[in-house]
């Protein structure tokens, strides 16, 4: 499995974590914080047509308690 990260939308990510389980808790401004049953939380930035950067990509998902492996494989 590659370790290559891509850049994703926020809208991506917020579907990504929809299908795993995660819900929409809050928002306040530009932020978005989705919230797992298990009370894993994730904080992501809604900006229309921008990327989510790679190093802020990895913190999110190991915020999340996934790797990149996983995240690869899941998406």
């Amino acid at each position: 499995m590659s370790k290559k990260i891509i850049p994703t939308t926020a809208k991506k990510l917020i579907r990504f974590f929809e299908k795993e389980g995660f819900e929409k808790d809050r928002q306040s401004g530009s932020h978005l914080t989705l919230e797992h049953s298990d009370e894993r939380t994730v904080t992501l930035p809604v900006h229309t047509g921008k990327d989510i950067g790679k190093g802020l990509l990895k913190k999110i998902l190991k915020d999340a308690n996934y790797t990149l492996e996983k995240y690869n494989q899941l998406r």
